[in-house]
């Protein structure tokens, strides 16, 4: 069985866009940012001659994600639908989402749409995407 959920990798194309969108606006620290190569990251990803860049980051609360910069298995980005099969998207829980909304807005970010109030008016939420197209959901717990 399980212990934990550890983290959530992201590949992404544009590192530096995704840092500045994950840590200057949402708020993630870097923990560490390392070059990896060799046998271990070839075998453990059933690729050959990985060279990648994996930048670990938490949250304010301590939860991990990862973004992965592929510099030897570049791939086209593609725009994912909501309703694709596989992980669909990440949800971080907010403050006061009307706030962070207006925010990230005013700094260029789109969103699907402005913050909507859950039917049981147990959450405001919304999405948007980050720089590598990963639906974001923004959570703002009422109750």
């Amino acid at each position: 069985m399980i212990k934990d959920i550890r983290h959530t990798g992201i590949v992404v194309i544009d590192l530096e866009a995704s840092l500045y969108f994950y840590r200057d606006l949402l708020g993630f620290h870097v923990e560490k940012n390392i070059q990896e190569a060799g046998n271990f990251i070839d075998n453990i990803l059933s690729l050959r001659n990985v060279k990648l860049t994996t930048v670990k980051m938490t949250s304010p609360s301590g939860q991990m994600i990862e973004l992965l910069k592929y510099h030897s298995h570049p791939a086209e980005q593609k725009m994912r639908e909501i309703c694709e099969i596989g992980i669909s998207h990440i949800a971080f829980t907010v403050d006061n989402l009307d706030i962070e909304y207006k925010r990230l807005k005013d700094k260029g970010i789109k969103f699907n749409s402005p913050p909507q109030l859950s039917p049981d008016g147990y959450a405001k939420v919304t999405f948007c995407r980050a720089p590598e197209g990963t639906y974001i959901e923004l959570v703002e717990v009422l109750q």
